[in-house]
């Protein structure tokens, strides 16, 4: 009876699963997870201020797609980024978003930031392999993240974090943002 029960149970989620996602085994997938407001409760209320996780899966494009290997910053990235940042006073270049940073050092720069309170704009250099190879020739700075100020690069996470300690990254942010 047991076998029996475990049986109709995994076909029933195989059933659900398949008409969920369909997977091509040609294709190689990644599995990415986005935070989905709302969750339904027990008591059959919904509540849209509980977050809950959200698995999507999706086709990765194969490495050839983004260009040479290492990735290049062409002409169109550079002046895209000269625009971004030129229209936005503080940019931070990270892994993940101001809402879910996706690694430690991201993080901490954006609780610093958020401790300053500074209104600033996060760009997820994980969406995009050519954008994350570009930027570190834009900077000449090889890792995640980079913080710019007023159009400036000004550093990576040590960079940051001392500066913070120190008040000197307070002063920069209160003239990038009186100018």
């Amino acid at each position: 009876m047991a076998t029996a029960m475990r049986s109709v149970q995994a076909s029933t989620l195989a059933g659900r699963a398949a008409s969920i996602a369909e997977v091509s085994t040609s294709a190689p997938t990644s599995l990415r997870c986005g935070w989905k407001q709302g969750v339904q409760l027990a008591t059959g209320s919904f509540s849209a201020s509980v977050p809950c996780r959200q698995l999507r899966i999706r086709p990765v494009a194969p490495r050839s797609a983004f260009g040479p290997p290492g990735g290049a910053l062409t002409p169109e990235l550079k002046e895209a980024l000269d625009k971004y940042l030129s229209e936005n006073k503080v940019v931070l270049f990270m892994k993940g978003n101001k809402s879910f940073p996706q690694c430690g050092f991201s993080n901490t720069c954006v609780q610093i930031l958020n401790n300053l309170e500074v209104p600033y704009e996060t760009v997820n250099i994980l969406e995009d392999e050519n954008l994350r190879q570009g930027m570190k020739l834009y900077s000449a700075w090889p890792t995640f993240p980079q913080l710019y100020i007023d159009g400036e690069f000004f550093g990576g996470c040590d960079i940051t974090l001392d500066a913070y300690q120190s008040g000197e990254l307070k002063e920069l942010l209160e003239k990038a943002m009186l100018s």
